[in-house]
């Protein structure tokens, strides 16, 4: 009868556990948890042929200790705050050491591991911080509903954030998002949007202050376009075509945010289920 040493149970419980498939988002991650696994395993196995404990330990602390994304391994930071701003959506600040930050580039996302509920799990987020904010960052967790207003050129930031929720099959986020443009002609991006709207859980209004009829717009944009502005009438009828009470994201010129501050409170949204970029 073959018995386990104490040494060799040791080393087996430092040995990095295979995911299961349940835990890899699907998304095209680099690295995927899987190549995390394997790197964690060469590094353990190396350990283990020298009889050194000391490597791993030494490894994760210079993982921990580095500030700086590292797109082969993951590195730790701490939890500062976790609010809770609806039902069903935090907002959670980690922080950065020293003033440093993520300094991650327009449409950049990160990729966040922990255990839940006992089983490690791994999911693509876009910080909802600006990328070069120093000490912190943040983002939202398990958004239930989203309602985006842009305006203008402050449609950037929340294609980021449409991409990582369509990238992931899992993510169920009912998203609304309403662009204000001047004229038809001058909306941005009109292939990307029509492909995202394709998805069962986005819809995309677009409001145009310029235009008077809705007749020479293409059959497809005419039923989710309104003329005219994004003023507090419209901003009730959007919020009560909502599943439910959603998370508000704003940006656009100061005047458009301050204008959207006031119809959301109008219209019984809170001023801690928004965020103006």
């Amino acid at each position: 009868m073959l018995t386990m040493s104490g040494n060799e149970h040791d080393w087996l419980a430092l040995k990095p556990q295979e995911p299961s498939p349940s835990q890899c988002c699907g998304g095209g991650c680099k690295p995927c948890i899987y190549d995390v696994y394997e790197k964690e395993l060469a590094q353990w196995k190396r350990a283990k042929a020298k009889q050194d404990k000391s490597l791993l330990l030494m490894e994760k602390k210079e993982q921990s200790n580095n500030s700086e994304l590292n797109p082969d391994t993951f590195t730790a930071f701490s939890i500062s705050s976790v609010e809770q701003l609806t039902e069903d959506t935090y907002q959670y600040r980690f922080e950065l050491p020293g003033n440093s930050s993520l300094c991650l580039s327009l449409g950049q996302h990160i990729v966040l591991r922990g255990a839940v509920n006992g089983l490690e799990v791994q999911r693509a987020y876009t910080p909802i911080s600006p990328g070069n904010d120093e000490g912190y960052f943040e983002v939202l967790i398990k958004h239930g509903e989203l309602l985006m207003l842009a305006s203008g050129t402050g449609l950037a930031p929340m294609l980021p954030i449409l991409q990582s929720i369509t990238d992931d099959e899992e993510d169920e986020t009912f998203v609304t998002l309403v662009c204000c443009f001047p004229t038809f002609d001058k909306i941005y991006l009109k292939p990307l949007l029509q492909d995202l709207a394709r998805y069962w859980n986005i819809r995309i209004f677009y409001v145009l202050s310029q235009e008077t009829s809705l007749e020479q717009l293409p059959w497809s944009y005419q039923e989710h376009t309104y003329t005219g502005r994004l003023d507090e009438g419209l901003m009730k009828t959007i919020i009560n075509s909502c599943r439910r009470r959603p998370f508000v994201l704003i940006c656009g010129s100061s005047a458009f945010n301050e204008d959207m501050s006031r119809y959301l409170k109008a219209a019984g949204i809170e001023e801690d289920s928004c965020f103006v970029f």
